[in-house]
């Protein structure tokens, strides 16, 4: 078993490169040039408002299929999230101290995830909301791109899973617990910066830990990218929020016994099924430590208005 310095280098040297990577993606996503020739109208996306954007707004410049108003009217670019997948997977295939199963099924979760995200930042319309709202749609005859992302999350977070060589209990499990390690980091993507303050909160004291290398990819990435998602220059989406909680939910796999992945499974899916009928913005804004954390590093003052102008 590594020592915990040897763990904290790995796991640093992990966090380094994902954080080259994520930020070398997300300059490359985001060009100028490139995105003003393809510069369109917002949609509506997961903490956003509907509207069309407003000339002199920072995500003015982004391709138009990758912007969103925020929950505070501020157009922003999606691209945050692909950018952040691709550091978390580089980092994973060269962060060192790690078997090549270990770092494929890392990268696999986080990868899948971020395409099936992908797809449903950039084909679903937002009209059907949570487990309910799809199974609720399904039992209509309608098949929802939120479903289509959940079936694909849970497929390759057990391709991801079977890379580990477990049995099939532990591999259903296994994949299980990314899958529902996604979906609960995209419930947290509501306000700027929220999921990544929590998948910092998670991964971090892990540098300690034999899981280091697993977890420092996630903290590079989110640590360069989380800047500009507290500025409301940009945002997760499901790209980025999913493949931070595959990537998470992978790491917890690679490294944990078997009763503490059941255990974190029990209560990512107790979470899950809460998030059904309790607002986790509200219990953040009733309890005032949550709340400093929640808006610490974000804008402050009021956004501009749907529609309306100022900068």
């Amino acid at each position: 078993m590594p020592s915990p310095v040897r763990s904290l280098v790995q796991g640093l040297a992990g966090a380094a490169v994902g954080a080259v990577a994520a930020r070398a993606a997300y300059a490359v996503l985001t060009l100028p040039e490139h995105a003003r020739a393809l510069a369109g109208p917002a949609r509506p996306g997961v903490y956003r408002a509907t509207g069309a954007p407003r000339a002199g707004t920072s995500g003015a410049d982004a391709p138009a299929a990758w912007l969103r108003r925020n929950f505070r009217g501020r157009v922003v670019t999606l691209q945050e999230g692909p950018a952040l997948a691709v550091g978390v997977c580089a980092a994973s295939f060269l962060v060192p101290g790690q078997a090549p199963r270990v770092r494929a099924a890392s990268a696999l979760a986080a990868a899948g995830a971020a395409a099936f995200g992908a797809y449903d930042d950039l084909s679903g319309n937002g009209q059907a909301r949570g487990l309910r709202g799809h199974l609720s749609a399904l039992a209509r005859g309608q098949v929802t791109t939120g479903l289509v992302k959940m079936v694909g999350i849970g497929a390759t977070g057990v391709a991801a899973a079977s890379l580990l060589r477990r049995s099939p209990a532990d591999t259903l499990v296994d994949g299980a617990l990314i899958a529902a390690g996604a979906n609960l980091l995209n419930l947290f993507d509501l306000r700027p910066g929220r999921a990544a303050k929590f998948a910092l909160l998670v991964s971090a004291p892990a540098l300690v830990s034999p899981a280091a290398p697993l977890f420092g990819p996630v903290v590079g990435a989110c640590s360069a990218l989380l800047p500009d998602d507290l500025a409301e220059r940009s945002m997760l989406g499901d790209a980025g929020a999913n493949a931070l909680g595959a990537a998470l939910g992978a790491a917890a796999v690679a490294r944990a016994p078997r009763a503490v992945r059941l255990a974190l499974f029990g209560a990512v899916a107790a979470l899950t099924l809460a998030s059904e009928v309790i607002s986790f913005s509200a219990v953040i804004d009733r309890v005032p430590a949550l709340r400093r954390l929640d808006q610490w590093g974000r804008c402050s003052g009021p956004g501009p208005s749907v529609g309306g102008g100022g900068g």
